[in-house]
């Protein structure tokens, strides 16, 4: 099998790991005249559709996450990542509290993998770039790993001020040898990495992407009272303690800005019945 024009002067691939690549649309052709202008504006603030395109062979397989297909071809087979009963309410339970699907399918076989395309930044990481520790994530962000790439939940050592400040319980941890695809709401280059070295840090509200599994997470008051606290008009903070990396946000997410553009088709349809019949 060859496949042509994969990459032509309106989608190019901007970066590639291993076998991982991040396809962009530089210039999106697919539009209806509805929308061309929104996306003409769109692509230039960088806000494109972003696919992952995966090279499966012998010594590459490809986990993602459940419903993230767009096409595959070649002597690609799909298992369901499951191994009997047991296995798969763990994978229910892990995927109840980490917003992940519960069974992640596992591409195996010869031929190219090729996910549906994002508006979100697509980062992709070399596992072993973050040691034995390996890294945890924020819940939602996985997309697709190597198959080398363990995964475990990891729980918050308070839980109790977890629920007060509105964050989850639990993370999904990563861990191993291979690459992994996360989808982030801010571009790679602009995520500030902070190095700790026995020290802590504090942030307010869900601005970390990842961090090292070692670190100490716990969510707490910013001060050791209540009464502090509201002087300070500062509530519970995510706390990051010990030695290791964290990568974050310098702003916080936009999540509806994606959720407005992954409906704009649709909207784009509404419009358009509304001028056919006159509405």
């Amino acid at each position: 099998m060859r496949i042509e024009n994969l990459q032509n002067q309106n989608r190019q691939f901007i970066k590639s790991m291993d076998n991982f690549h991040v396809l962009e649309y530089i210039q999106d052709a697919s539009v209806s005249p509805m929308n061309a202008v929104d996306e003409y504006f769109m692509s230039k603030m960088n806000v494109r559709r972003r696919q992952v395109v995966i090279d499966l062979d012998r010594n590459h397989s490809a986990m993602i996450q459940a419903g993230a297909m767009q096409w595959m071809g070649g002597q690609v087979e799909v298992t369901s990542g499951v191994r009997g009963i047991g296995d798969f309410f763990g994978k229910a339970i892990k995927g109840a509290v980490t917003k992940e699907t519960a069974a992640k399918p596992v591409y195996v076989g010869q031929g190219c993998l090729v996910l549906e395309p994002t508006y979100k930044y697509i980062i992709l990481m070399d596992m072993s770039e973050w040691g034995a520790v390996g890294m945890t994530i924020e819940d939602g962000m996985f997309l697709a790993c190597d198959t080398n790439v363990q995964n475990r939940v990891v729980a918050r050592k308070n839980l109790s001020s977890a629920v007060l400040g509105g964050e989850g319980l639990f993370n999904l941890s990563l861990y191993g040898e291979g690459v992994v695809a996360l989808e982030s709401n801010v571009s790679e280059e602009e995520l500030i990495e902070i190095v700790l070295e026995n020290d802590e840090l504090k942030i307010d509200g869900n601005l970390a992407v990842c961090w090292s599994s070692n670190l100490d997470f716990t969510v707490e008051r910013t001060t050791s009272t209540l009464v502090g606290s509201a002087v300070s008009g500062e509530g519970l903070v995510n706390v990051y303690r010990g030695t290791g990396r964290v990568l974050m946000c310098p702003v916080a997410p936009t999540s509806s800005l994606y959720a407005s553009t992954n409906s704009m088709a649709a909207k784009a349809a509404a419009k358009a019945s509304n001028t056919l019949f006159g509405k």
